[in-house]
C-alpha cells in the first residue's frame, strides 16, 4: 500500500517531529546540536520557511514551522539530508541517522498554535531532562 501524500499548501503550519534510527541519539555532543541549528537556519533562509519554535532532544527534535511557499517536503529533505551527511562524516559513520518518515501534523494557527509552542518548549521538562525550563539551552524558549 502506498503511503499517503503529505498535505502541503501556502501558509500551512506544521508540528514536525523526527526520531533517530532505532530511537538512537541524533546528537552525540553540543557540536552536533550547533551544527543542526546552523543547518536549520540555512534551510529556513533558503526555502523561506518560518520557524516559531524548536526543541532538540537527544534522540529526536520538534519544530513548529510555517511554509509560505508550500515547500515542506523540499525543506525537510534538505534539512535532514545535509544533517545526516554532516553527522556521518563527522563521526565516521554510514547509514541512516533518522528513522522512517518525519511526522508532520497540521496546526490550526488560530486554535492550537500557542498550545503547540508550549508543548514543544516544555518537552525537556516533561521528559525529566531538566527541572526548570530556563536550564534547557537547546530550545527556542530563550528566544
Amino acid at each position: 500500500m502506498a503511503r499517503p501524500l503529505r498535505v502541503q499548501y501556502q501558509g500551512a503550519v506544521y508540528h514536525i517531529t523526527f526520531r533517530g534510527d532505532g530511537r538512537e541519539d541524533i546528537y552525540l555532543d553540543d557540536k552536533d546540536r550547533i551544527l543542526f541549528l546552523e543547518i536549520l537556519k540555512d534551510q529556513l533562509d533558503r526555502y523561506h520557511v518560518v520557524c516559531y519554535a524548536y526543541c532538540l532532544i537527544s534522540n529526536h527534535y520538534h519544530l513548529l514551522i510555517e511554509t509560505p511557499k508550500s515547500n515542506l517536503s523540499l525543506f525537510m529533505r534538505q534539512l535532514n539530508g545535509i544533517y545526516t551527511q554532516s553527522f556521518n562524516r563527522c563521526h565516521r559513520k554510514v547509514g541512516h541517522v533518522f528513522q522512517g518518515r518525519y511526522k508532520s501534523i497540521l496546526v490550526d494557527k488560530d486554535k492550537y498554535f500557542l498550545e503547540v509552542c508550549r508543548y514543544i518548549v516544555l518537552n525537556p521538562v516533561r521528559a525529566g531532562m531538566v527541572k526548570k525550563l530556563e536550564e534547557c539551552k537547546w530550545s527556542s524558549y530563550a528566544a
